[in-house]
Parts: C-alpha cells; structure tokens; sequence
C-alpha cells in the first residue's frame, strides 16, 4: 500500500479549520503539569474538532516551545483560555449549561463505554495533575465522573491518553 502524502490528506488551514463546526465539547486541564501533555492535548483536539480547551492553575499556555513540540502547531488552531483556578472554569461552564464530566476514578464514576452523551448537550471532559488527578473540590463541582477502564497492574493511563480516549468517545457519538 502507498502512504498518503500530505496533499492527499486534505487538511484545513487554520483559517478553515477554525471555521468549521465543531464538537460539543470542551478540554479543561486541572493543573497539568507536563508541556508534553498538554501539546498532545491540543493535538488530539484538533484532530477530533473539539471546541475549546480551557487551561487551569498552573497548567501552561501558549506559546511555548515544548508545547509547540508537540502540539506541531495545534496551538494555532485550537481556541484555548486560561483560568487561574478550575473551578472559576467549571462556574463559566454551568452557567453556559454544560455538562460537566471529571475523568477520575471514584467510587460513584461511570465507566466510560457506559456513559452515552446526548446529541442536545454540550460537555465538557476535566483532566487532572498527572500524580495527583483531579482536584477534590473540581470532583465535588462536576455533574459526572467519568473512568476508563482498565485491567493491568498500573492504576492510571497518562493524562494526555485518557483525554484521547474520551475525546474519541465522544467524538463516534456527537458527531
């Protein structure tokens, strides 16, 4: 099989992406830490047209060159905004009359190939400290929490892949 070239691909520019419709659905980020992390945050968001991500606390913002390196420009394309706490956030979130979901494991969460979003609703996904997770009080203030399965030894996927995957979720569902 020939590889796709990038001509083959078709992809937006900035401009056209960012005009395009997108997912009912918004990123928010509780304190990452890793620049890493949140570059391929944004990378996924692009690639799944999510609406915006809103960066919390002390996760870090454009421009950044090691969010750049992985976010390959996804910075550009993404809306983002920048909260000083989560929970300032999740209050502009419910007043926009989002649902709010916490990826976090609790003993009330609903495991995610469970969860089914409605067509009608706009959602927005919470991910949390890559040791610590979400914060309690953000749990606390979210109208669901959402788990990703798991059967191995380790208690956790790294948070840029948990938000993949419920990104992904979402995505076969809303759009």
């Amino acid at each position: 099989m020939e590889k796709k070239t990038i001509f083959d691909l078709g992809r937006d520019t900035v401009e056209q992406y960012r005009a395009r419709r997108k997912l009912p659905l918004t990123v928010v980020l509780d304190n990452v830490r890793s620049l890493n992390n949140i570059g391929s945050i944004f990378r996924t968001s692009d690639a799944f047209l999510v609406e915006r991500i809103m960066l919390c606390g002390i996760t870090a913002t454009p421009p950044s060159p090691e969010i750049h390196k992985t976010a390959l420009g996804a910075e550009e394309s993404v809306a983002w905004e920048y909260y000083p706490s989560t929970l300032e956030a999740l209050a502009r979130l419910h007043a926009e009359g989002y649902c709010v979901c916490a990826l976090e494991q609790v003993k009330e969460s609903v495991s995610l190939e469970k969860f089914l979003p409605k067509p009608d609703t706009r959602y927005a996904i919470v991910a949390g400290h890559e040791v610590h997770g979400v914060d309690p009080a953000v749990v606390d203030d979210a109208d669901v929490c959402i788990e990703i399965p798991q059967h191995g030894t380790k208690h956790s996927l790294n948070v840029s892949v948990s938000v993949a995957l419920a990104i992904w979720h979402f995505f076969t569902r809303l759009l």
